[in-house]
């Protein structure tokens, strides 16, 4: 049985301000504990039940500080879904050096504004899937340890890079750099016969108010996704995580291309 101290401590990690002074977030889930177990990172708390515990190899569980057996009752305190898995765990945040020399170097993301989880979290997953190794966020972009947020990556969050800063001076960067910066617009190119570019930043704005009017000098090619046919009723709009993962894969079907 885990101590209600234990339980307070980890249920308050569902919430930034702590999650940013202890620097630890939660993962839930079976397939995501082992693929962070996999990919040989600590885990400072694993509160499982035991047939998950007694599952896991002996190396595996050398990468673990603190072991909780816990029952299903247990973890549905301490989840923050509504049906909990059979394991959680609290562990170190990942902090990527932010080096803009790299990172200019190839195809990268930035998000301006991004406020719902899953909208993040798939992105993140999209990102992985189509080899973009670096997400850049504005700093009122929801926190990439929202447990919703990690739920949603799917595990993708271990190959991603997310990064936060101010993306104006992050894009005059670029900007200088000769870097393109491709902003997602509805004035704008085709995507599908715009000329795209081998590295650059890839700009997405908010979910209901776009990219914001300071960032708009910054962008050097204006691009949408175009629709087939007339707007149909109850369809506005290109929800922001699925225009990513188009968008990604545009870029990625053209740079295994022979035409970009």
């Amino acid at each position: 049985m885990i101590s209600k101290n234990k339980s307070k401590f980890i249920i308050s990690l569902q919430k930034k301000k702590n999650r940013d002074e202890e620097n630890l977030f939660v993962i839930e889930g079976d397939k995501l504990i082992r693929e962070f177990l996999n990919a040989d990172i600590r885990l400072e708390i694993l509160a499982a039940k035991p047939e998950f515990i007694n599952s896991l190899p002996a190396e595996k569980l050398l990468l673990v500080d603190e072991t909780e057996s816990v029952s299903f009752e247990e973890l549905r305190q301490l989840s923050s879904l509504k049906t909990p898995h059979n394991a959680l765990a609290v562990v170190k945040k990942q902090e990527p050096k932010f080096e803009l020399s790299g990172i200019f170097g190839q195809l990268s993301v930035a998000l301006d504004g991004v406020q719902d989880p899953g909208n993040l979290g798939t992105i993140i997953r999209a990102a992985a899937w189509f080899g973009i190794s670096n997400v850049i966020c504005s700093k009122d972009c929801v926190d990439v340890y929202n447990p919703k947020v990690i739920q949603s990556t799917m595990g993708a969050i271990l190959h991603v890079n997310v990064y936060y800063t101010d993306l104006s001076e992050f894009l005059s960067g670029a900007v200088k750099k000769e870097i393109h910066v491709f902003g997602t617009m509805l004035e704008g190119d085709s995507i599908y016969s715009h000329k795209l570019e081998k590295n650059g930043v890839i700009l997405l704005g908010n979910e209901s108010k776009g990219i914001s009017n300071d960032l708009i000098p910054f962008i050097t090619d204006r691009i949408f996704i175009p629709g087939i046919g007339s707007s149909k009723p109850g369809i506005e709009s290109l929800n922001v995580g699925m225009a990513a993962s188009i968008v990604f894969s545009e870029f990625a079907r053209r740079m295994n291309s022979t035409i970009v």
